[in-house]
């Protein structure tokens, strides 16, 4: 029996192929029909669910969500996607889908068994460049410029509908035939599939097995028999009565203060979902924390593999693929290399290496020499190359994130208050007319506390952190992202960015010689061949900077999520943003996606386990009262 991968990594789908149709080694059950699967999925899943009139019927800025129990090639995903670009309704809408597969098929295998359908080879060709690495946990995917979003749990089907947040509208059972897969099958199973739907519901699944059709009765379907596809002569079909009227998704308006990465990235998120927005911010976007010239996109992750180091690891590789969209612009994929830079981190890298199993995609170890290679330039050891890695220009970005027909801005204004009134919150400004909102984000970093309407104190500080411009003369310039004591950017015209100090009691606003002085010694240690001799360094008086104060949290964490008042009830409509450290660039794609989930009622793209180590009532101190 082959022992299980180390985490995070899942074991791979093994394949036979008969006659270019892929079949489970594991399960001996093929994954579409010999005949025509694209077919065979269109009249069990699409025409049996009434997809094409019911996408049709989505409102401005609605979604819809078809959920489905085994991905495997994603030919039924591809096939709903098709039927959604041809019948969905005019305006900005979503289709949600999401699906679970405790074998996922490898990139290569996947191409392969994809290649089989030339009418969807467009659609294959965005879920392949964008199909996550093979790592346990949920992965989301947002395709077709965010008017499709695929959530896929890598796991155990029972794990993932026990942690994910989300109510189809519409089902695909779809796993392996019961006799050949029974566990997809089971009672708790089916329950689960009630659990996460609400009154009006559809299903469809090719079998028609008896104990199947009673279990889904039992569990509230209407169930029916009907005519299969080919030589199955029979399928089954259901809807789960109604109840009680079902409630349409919330719209409102909503207002975002702090124009930062963070609030960029959430004003961005729910403008391409249709929603309007206000950003509010006192100077204006990428002004504060988020305004570097340069910074890279990495996370250090954890020894073990906890709820930290997988929401560290869910929120790169996720902003991997957000950033791809601005390739060529504010972003530079071009490899990031974390250097075991001391015996400590070399010692730390070795036990992480030995405890866990990572796929090459998402990083490699590497020696002296390949890290030398990579980076462009000399190191003194080797490490970790992360390839899909790289830099931003994240003060351009915030800009280009802000600029959306649906996004309004409020900026040169300073906000003095947040109050609560008939069902909205009024933000009071310094000077000039309150803005009135039905929800409101404050994104505004290390000044949130200020802004938060309940007494007390939160654990969250202001860190200091100056950065410097070396200029490129004076250097031998990486042509890849260099990490360890300090960060070394490759050139961006004629300076590179490095830093950053990490200055707990001093807030100066202005950059400082020492903080120069501090950053040049540190990046020197780390990369002694940077400057070809000491009096090749530039002097600490002639180099630009700049300064920003990091947003930390106690224990390092973001948080994301709903304003708890100082009894633990939730504040309606008021979230808070913040916390993200010096992993901004990293944290917020996702933690915007999923605060956009929360805002528009969608499917929730982050397990229970990750969503609690977001809570911001961890924030409160225990002497808190309401405002």
């Amino acid at each position: 029996m082959t022992r299980p991968p180390l985490p995070p990594a899942i074991e791979p789908a093994e394949l036979v192929w008969h006659d270019g149709v892929p079949e489970s080694k594991r399960f001996g059950d093929v994954y579409f029909s010999r005949d025509n699967g694209l077919e065979e999925t269109r009249h069990v899943f699409l025409q049996h669910n009434q997809l094409p009139e019911r996408f049709s019927q989505i409102p401005e800025g609605g979604s819809f969500v078809i959920a489905e129990n085994g991905f495997g090639t994603g030919l039924n995903f591809l096939a709903a996607w098709q039927a959604w670009q041809g019948h969905a309704p005019a305006h900005t809408a979503t289709l949600h889908f999401v699906s679970v597969e405790r074998f996922p098929l490898t990139r290569q295998d996947l191409t392969r068994a994809l290649a089989l359908w030339p009418e969807l080879k467009a659609l294959a060709d965005e879920l392949l460049l964008h199909y996550p690495p093979l790592v346990r946990g949920v992965h989301r995917l947002v395709l077709a410029g965010g008017r499709v979003r695929l959530t896929l749990f890598f796991g155990d089907i029972n794990d993932a509908w026990q942690s994910l947040d989300f109510h189809a509208d519409a089902w695909f059972l779809d796993g392996f035939a019961p006799a050949c897969n029974p566990d997809m099958w089971l009672e708790n199973t089916i329950c689960q599939v009630r659990a996460h739907s609400k009154p009006g519901t559809t299903l469809a699944t090719f079998t028609s097995v008896g104990r199947i059709r009673r279990a889904l009765m039992e569990a509230g379907f209407r169930m029916e028999k009907t005519s299969g596809y080919g030589r199955k002569r029979e399928m089954l079909k259901g809807i789960l009565e109604a109840e009680r009227p079902v409630q349409p998704e919330r719209t409102g308006t909503i207002a975002i203060l702090g124009a930062g990465i963070a609030g960029c990235s959430l004003a961005r998120n729910l403008a391409e979902r249709g929603q309007p927005v206000t950003l509010v911010d006192t100077d204006g976007p990428g002004a504060g924390a988020s305004g570097n010239a340069q910074g890279a996109l990495y996370v250090k992750l954890g020894v073990e593999f906890n709820d930290q180091t997988e929401l560290a690891l869910t929120c790169l590789t996720f902003a991997q693929r957000f950033y791809g969209n601005w390739r060529g612009q504010y972003w530079h994929p071009t490899g990031l290399l974390q250097l075991a830079h001391s015996p400590q981190e070399e010692d730390r890298q070795a036990r992480f290496l030995q405890r866990n199993d990572y796929p090459r995609d998402i990083f490699c170890p590497v020696n002296q020499e390949q890290a030398s290679a990579l980076a462009g330039v000399p190191t003194e050891s080797g490490g970790l190359w992360f390839p899909r890695s790289g830099w931003l220009e994240p003060g351009n970005l915030c800009k280009a994130l802000a600029d959306h027909p649906l996004i309004s801005t409020a900026f040169g204004v300073e906000v003095s208050r947040l109050l609560p009134c008939n069902g909205q919150w009024h933000i009071s400004m310094a000077e000039g007319s309150p803005i009135v909102a039905d929800q409101v984000i404050i994104c505004s970093g290390h000044l949130s506390p200020e802004l938060i309407p309940v007494k007390g104190r939160f654990r969250l500080k202001a860190i200091r952190g100056q950065v410097t411009h070396l200029p490129t003369s004076a250097i031998m310039s990486p042509k890849a992202v260099i990490c360890g004591n300090r960060y070394m950017n490759p050139s961006l015209g004629d300076f590179a960015v490095t830093g950053a100090t990490f200055d707990l009691h001093d807030n100066n606003p202005l950059p400082a010689s020492g903080s120069h002085e501090e950053n040049i010694r540190e990046v020197g240690s780390m990369l002694p061949s940077l400057f070809s001799s000491n009096s090749d360094k530039p002097r600490c008086k002639d180099l630009e900077g700049r300064v920003a104060f990091r947003c930390t949290t106690h224990d390092y964490q973001p948080a994301a999520g709903p304003v708890f008042d100082g009894e633990g009830a939730c504040l309606d409509d008021l979230y808070l943003f913040t916390g993200l450290g010096s992993k901004g660039l990293s944290y917020a794609p996702l933690l915007a996606e999923y605060l956009a989930d929360q805002l528009t009622g969608q499917p929730v793209c982050l397990p229970a386990n990750l969503v609690k180590r977001l809570e911001t009532r961890r924030l409160y101190k225990t002497d808190m009262a309401v405002s």
